[in-house]
This record gives structure tokens, sequence and C-alpha cells, in this order.
């Protein structure tokens, strides 16, 4: 059996011997060979042993007495953490392993078929979260084919094609002679390459490679069935190359991130798997059984030309957001009953008379929560003949802002489904027509614009969120304690936590600025105009978790105010909201450690648990006919021959 073991920044493979090999000795026979490898560097100079060995996958720490075959099976890998010229062993820098990923993907039995037509964007968050395995449909590999097989008759003809026997951008009138053409790809792949900064995380690198096979599924790239196979296999294995975030402008598509997703397929830089961790590309490969691809014309290309790192984080922002777009509503009902607001602004009458769809889905949401009849709120009619005339903004308008983030989505989804869906390659191969043909489809123009306006649209929860929040903290706008904590002076409550939600909603006012209102020209001013889009789907994905993290202080506000109302009850369905929020963090009595909390809260929302909590309420009460709870209040007028209603 081998085992490989990293030492430092290298992977040194170590054969061992059934029945002799202890772990002490596979730590000191990988440093033996490590030291060897490095003769004549600094490092040989140095003097290292190493501490301990923790397999790759878990971490788990190895007993050294142990025999190698007991505690490890053939071509598993492992850490070896060492120490350096007697310096501490556990210093990060000299042993630990920088690995964000989660080790606890499970290997799914269900396979979702490709077609490059019909890939949904909750679809592609299931493949980016390892529910599926992916196939293509049997249309799909027959595409794949045909386009190849003009690709392959147009070369025999000797005939000039950009990109597959011509240099790139502004090479792109050097002709390149066919014993070279395999290098031309592999040139591109390496070269292009050339991002920096975090590597994508194993959810958005799943999502990446699953939308560049989706793409390649529709036909129009050239790319030959062995290679997109290739890509396949590596997806279902989880063999997920090293792709740094930061180096697309948009145009020509996201060429440095999908370089360094099919440099990885190559057996080139750096690779992860749940088995292995990170280690070098090909041994990953090797591992799992699969070959390092070998480019043929045009299929570097191939793999490199389109928006899918823009698109695909976009998709990750746009499930998200629509997530807590769902659930701003409720937090925000919560907020309205304990600050004693009113329905009345909920009324179906004043929203049929502007009829936008999500304003109206976000009123009906409302009244759904807080209908007087249905859901009696004993906090509600313990200020029924109140002197209030109307409430602030944030609450007697959350229909009308709230509204609009859900018609935002539902309007980014769509061009964000299309393209998930479409061709984005150049040149474009069409079977039917015998031609190759050059064209445009690689610019992010699209997706860049619509994740702008994402960004722009959800921000807006956070920002009604954190004057609600404020609400709820100043008692000039209340009967609450201040910060809502007793002893206040002794206790500060939630003043740092309305502190954080202002930070971070200005925060999201730069991000909110528009990526793709800016242009540089690159390749020597033939790619003149670009979208980047890149930077506004990072853009966007940082605005939506900002609004998540202040609509969690405000749910956690709201259901602290709920303390000093007691006995007085909300909604059976709010109140279904508080004692979730309780199971999960208990309610303040005096000053705590509040940064736990918050992101226990953070999380609630992030996995929908508030939502699903409320959501057969919801659904309860759409199934079943009700007026719209008209009672008497401060907040209308009405003749003395008003109708009546209840």
């Amino acid at each position: 059996m081998k085992v490989s073991v990293r030492i430092l920044d290298d992977w040194i493979v170590v054969p061992c011997k059934t029945g002799q090999n202890t772990v002490k000795w596979l730590g000191e026979e990988a440093l033996r060979r490590f030291i060897k490898n490095k003769a004549n560097t600094s490092s040989s100079k140095e003097e290292y042993t190493v501490f301990e060995l923790r397999t790759a996958q878990g971490r788990s720490l190895l007993d050294s007495d142990d025999l190698v075959e007991d505690v490890l099976d053939d071509n598993d890998f492992v850490i070896a953490v060492c120490s350096k010229n007697g310096e501490d062993e556990d210093k990060p820098e000299n042993h630990r392993v920088e690995d964000h990923f989660d080790r606890k993907l499970h290997s799914p039995h269900q396979f979702l078929s490709l077609d490059g037509y019909s890939l949904s964007t909750d679809d592609l968050v299931q493949l980016g979260k390892g529910v599926y395995k992916i196939k293509l449909s049997e249309e799909a590999w027959e595409r794949v084919r045909k386009a190849r097989g003009l690709l392959e008759e147009i070369l025999s003809e000797n005939k000039v094609a950009y990109g597959v026997n011509t240099g790139f951008g502004k090479f792109a009138k050097v002709i390149v002679p066919a014993d070279k053409l395999r290098q031309l790809q592999l040139n591109l792949i390496r070269s292009h390459a050339a991002g920096v900064g975090e590597p994508l995380n194993q959810m958005k690198t799943r999502m990446l490679m699953a939308l560049r096979i989706n793409v390649l599924a529709k036909g129009h790239s050239g790319i030959t069935t062995e290679t997109l196979q290739q890509y396949i296999d590596a997806f279902n294995a989880s063999c997920l190359p090293y792709v740094p975030e930061k180096g697309t402008v948009g145009a020509s598509g996201d060429l440095a991130p999908l370089a360094h997703l099919a440099l990885g397929l190559l057996g080139e830089g750096k690779m992860w798997s749940p088995r292995s961790g990170w280690a070098d590309a090909k041994t990953v490969l090797e591992v799992h059984g699969l070959k390092p691809i070998k480019l043929g014309a045009k299929e570097g290309l191939a793999l490199i030309n389109g928006t899918q790192l823009m698109t695909s984080i976009g998709v990750c922002a746009l499930e998200r957001a629509a997530s807590i777009a769902r659930q701003a509503d409720i937090v925000a009902a919560l907020s309205l009953d304990v600050l004693k607001g009113t329905t009345r602004a909920f009324d179906s009458d004043i929203h049929a008379v502007r009829p936008h769809k999500g304003q109206q889905a976000v009123a009906a949401t409302l009244r759904a929560l807080l209908h007087s009849d249905y859901h009696p709120s004993e906090i509600a009619e313990s200020h029924r003949f109140c002197d209030r005339v109307q409430d602030a903004y944030t609450l007697r308008c959350c229909p009308q802002v709230h509204g609009i983030v859900i018609d935002t989505i539902d309007f980014v989804k769509g061009i964000l489904t299309t393209e998930m869906n479409s061709a984005t390659d150049n040149p474009m191969i069409f079977p039917e027509r015998h031609e190759i043909i050059s064209g445009g489809n690689f610019h992010g123009e699209y997706p860049a614009k619509v994740l702008d306006y994402l960004a722009i649209g959800v921000h807006e929860l956070s920002s009604m969120s954190e004057r609600r929040i404020e609400r709820l903290c100043n008692p000039a706008y209340n009967d609450l304690p201040a910060f809502l904590v007793n002893d206040g002076g002794l206790n500060s409550g939630f003043m740092i936590a309305h502190c954080t939600a202002a930070a971070l909603v200005s925060e999201n006012k730069v991000l909110t600025h528009p990526s793709s209102v800016d242009s540089l020209s690159t390749s020597a001013g033939t790619e003149d105009h670009v979208s980047m889009g890149g930077f506004a789907a990072r853009k966007a994905l940082t605005v939506v978790e900002h609004v998540e993290q202040v609509i969690a202080i405000e749910l956690l506000a709201a259901c602290q105010a709920m303390e000093f109302l007691r006995p007085l009850k909300t909604t059976r369905p709010l109140e279904a909201v508080h004692q979730l929020v309780r199971n999960h963090v208990k309610a303040w009595d005096k000053d705590r450690y509040m940064a736990e909390d918050i992101e226990i809260a953070t999380k609630l929302l992030r996995d929908e648990k508030i939502w699903t909590t409320v959501k057969p309420y919801i659904d309860d009460y759409k199934g079943e006919t009700h007026a719209d709870s008209r009672v008497n209040s401060p907040t209308s007028s009405s003749s003395a021959k008003r109708m009546k209603f209840e």
C-alpha cells in the first residue's frame, strides 16, 4: 500500500509494507523523503521533527504505535504536524493547512440529468450542496458529438477558425500550425490561470463546475465527449480544483476562474476532495481513479469562455436573497406587534389600487400573520384605542418597500435562469449550418447588471430593519426599557448590537454602487468593453450576507421586547417564532456575550427555520376566505354610513 503525507506545503508518497510499518515510521520516512527532495535548498538546512500525524479527512489523530495498515487505507492522505528548529509545534505557520471546505460532504446516490436547456436556480444550488451527481441526457450527448464532428471536419479541410487554429485576443490573426494545436490549448489554460484571492468554497466550486457542464451540454462548444465525461466524473467524485475568486473582468467571460477550474482537471495546480483535503491535482485525480484531461483542438477555449463564475455566485446570492426576503416579512410583523403598531395599513383595498405583485404579496403575508380575528393578538388588543394616528414608514410601508425586493428577485431570477441555460462560448459551432461563427455571447453584461440590481434591491430589507431595531431600542419611540434590558447603565443590552446593524447597513451603501457601470479595456484594446460581472456577483452575495445578519439582530431584539410585554401574547404564528428563537437563544436578564447569539439567529434564518415555522400558519390562512380585519382604529376614519365588514 502507499500513503500520501503532507509535509509543510509538499505531498510525499510513501510506500508501506504490510504488517511492518507503524504510524511513527510513516512520519519519519515521509520527513526523510521530504528533506531528500529539498536537498540544496534552505528547507534542507533546517531541522524538522514530526510532532503528530492526522488524517486529511476529519483531522483524526493517529497513534504513533499503530500499524499503518490497521488505521489507514491504500492511497489515504495524512497531514504531518511538524515543528522546526525547536519552535513551538503549535504555531499554525509550521503545520496547519488552510481548509475552509466541509469534510462532511455525503456522496449522493441521486442523479440530476442536464441537457443545457432546463437547469433551474434551485437545481444549481442543490448541485452545489452535493445533493445530486450529474449525468447528461442522450440528446445532449448527441449534440456534443455533432459539434465535435463539424470541428474535426473543418480542421481536416485546413480551414481557419478563431481559437481553433489561431491565437487568442490580440493574437487572433496568428495562424498556428496543426502540430501545435494541442500545445496551443494547453498554453491557453496555463497562461489564463492567473487569478488571485481566496479559493471559492466547496459549494461555489461545485456550482461553477456544474454550470460549465450544463453549458457544454448544449452542443455549441466543440468539446469531445471524452473531455466532457471527465468533467462529469470529477464533479461526481467531488474532486474540486483550486479556483481563486478574483481576476475576472467578465468579458471575454470569466476566463481566469474557468482556467483554474480546467487546470485542476489537467492534473496541474491544487485540488480538494473529501478524502484528501488539499493536495496536488494529479495525485487527487489518481486516488479517485481519474486521469488528467488531454486537450484536443479548441477544447481549452471551450472550457474557459463563458459567464459561469458570475452566474453561479449570482445564483447563490439570488437564492439566499429570496430566502431572507420571505423571512424579513415575518420579523417585521413581529416588530410591528411588539411596537404596538396597526395592521390597517395592510388593508387589501389599499394594495388593490396600487397592484404591484410584490407589494400585494407582502401585504397578504402580513395580514396572514397579524389578522386580528384569525390570529388574535393580546398585544394588539391592549392598545386598540390609543391616540396614535399612524405608524412610522418602516412599519407602515413594509409592503411597498419589501414588495419591490420580491419583484426585483423575480426579475433577476428570470435573467439568470436564461443565462444558466445559454451557450456563452466563442466561436459558436452550429452543426446544422455547417458553420463556426465568432460572436459575443461571452459578454457578462446581463448577469452583471441584474446582480447590481439585486444588491440594490435586497439592501433595502436591511435598511428598513435597522430603523426598526432603532425603534425597538430607543425608549423615545416605545414603552420598552432602553436598549431592551433592565438596570440600564449597569447593563448595555442591545446598544452595540444596534451599532453592528448600523455598520452593516452603512457598508451595504458602498457595496451597492454598481460594478457594471465600470469598464476597462483589456487585451491590447481588443476587448474594449467589459462587464465587471464577477465583482458584481461577489458584492451581491456580501450584501445578502449583511442583510441576513441585520435581520437576525432585529429578530433577537423583537423577541427580547416581547419579554417586557408578558403576560400578553402576540399572534399564534409569531408566538411560534418566539418559541423557536428561545429554544436556541435565552432571553437577556443581564448583559452577556452577544456575538454568539447573533450567529445562532443568523443560522436560523439561513436554514429557513423561521420560514418553515410560520409557513403552515400562512398556508392555513390562505386556504380559507377571510375578510380583512377592519376593526375600529385611530388610523382610519369612516362616515356613519360605513359598511359593516365584520
